[in-house]
């Protein structure tokens, strides 16, 4: 592993070394491990377009996907670093250096998705991109990754139809005393390995949101897609403070405009990208279930006494469940709802 990061870091040090730059313009490596047709990485081209429109050019985001400068856990390190400026995480990527970034995994913290927006784009998300700058990385959005549900080889509707499976779950406390709650048989496996785990009966299901279920294609092993909608776990911009202390007050200004017009393009993208992930896999012959939600957060409940014990957190997950939300406009997955598939997923 550490050879690996030191190739890595060897490799941005090429690339940053070989750029040569123009004095009067900013630019700022962006690294990620996404695919270049995914919802985030085009929010992320959108914030660069408008970075450059803001500056009149004096800030250029170059950026390299598909982890070709590393993976999560590395890109932060290399943040640390100095090494670059700019990635994009999963929150669960930042309890290794944030504590409080823990809520973001519970199950049901949120309500729905106005609630999640609610709180991430109010005081208590800006306090939690702020958070990490002790540790070199300061936050400048949230971007939406979806809900995460269960998909299984066999019919489930209820938590008592989730007893003795085998659920695959990431390498995470919380997951698996979030599915144990509920009945199943948490089973950690690697990512790249679940497609034959469950095709070879290891496990008999997995929890994902639409786009990765259906961009894995573990909609040809799991015909049953329970939209439970148990965790929202964003996704999070993060700059390198190393890199932020280089601008100046109204080349940061420009930046945080860019990042958050990015963060509402990015939203749209991913709701489109949810409702063609949805037709596909119904076309694809996968029965989705609109479960009746309520048995499953009353399963759960136990999930946060396990905080207790954390004051920050616990206080966290108290000022997050106290905050109440207007209905949002926007219009709910229904079951017979059709849209048309594109190659923006």
């Amino acid at each position: 592993m550490k050879k690996n990061f030191a190739i890595t870091l060897f490799l941005v040090t090429l690339i940053l070394s070989g750029c040569g730059l123009k004095s009067d313009v900013k630019v700022l490596k962006l690294g990620h491990t996404l695919d270049t047709q995914h919802s985030v990485h085009l929010g992320m081209e959108y914030m660069a377009k408008r970075a450059y429109e803001l500056s009149d050019g004096k800030i250029e985001i170059q950026i390299y996907p598909g982890g070709v400068l590393g993976s999560e856990r590395e890109s932060l390190e290399l943040l640390q670093l100095g090494s670059m400026d700019l990635t994009k995480v999963s929150a669960a990527a930042m309890e290794g250096f944030v504590e409080e970034y823990k809520v973001f995994g519970l199950p049901y913290i949120f309500r729905d998705k106005e609630h999640l927006f609610t709180v991430l784009d109010g005081p208590i998300g800006d306090a939690m991109l702020s958070k990490g700058d002790r540790f070199w990385l300061r936050g400048l959005c949230f971007y939406d990754a979806g809900a995460r549900s269960f998909y299984t080889s066999s019919k489930i509707e209820t938590p008592e139809d989730l007893r003795g499976k085998k659920i695959r779950v990431m390498q995470s406390i919380t997951a698996v005393e979030m599915v144990r709650a509920m009945g199943g048989a948490p089973t950690p496996i690697a990512w790249g390995e679940l497609y034959t785990a469950l095709q070879g009966g290891v496990v008999d299901g997995a929890e994902n949101n639409p786009p990765s279920f259906y961009l894995s294609r573990h909609y040809e092993v799991c015909k049953y897609y329970l939209l439970n909608e148990h965790t929202m776990i964003p996704d999070v911009m993060i700059i390198s403070t190393h890199a932020w202390n280089k601008l100046n007050e109204q080349e940061r200004e420009w930046l945080q405009q860019a990042a958050d017009e990015s963060a509402v393009v990015q939203r749209q993208l991913w709701y489109q990208s949810e409702m063609e992930a949805l037709a596909a896999v119904k076309a694809a012959g996968v029965e989705v279930i609109y479960p009746d939600k309520t048995p499953f957060m009353a399963r759960v409940e136990g999930v946060f006494d396990l905080y207790k014990s954390t004051p920050r957190v616990y206080d966290l997950i108290n000022q997050i469940r106290a905050i109440q939300t207007e209905p949002t406009e926007t219009p709910a997955p229904e079951a017979d709802q059709e849209t048309e598939i594109s190659t923006s997923l």
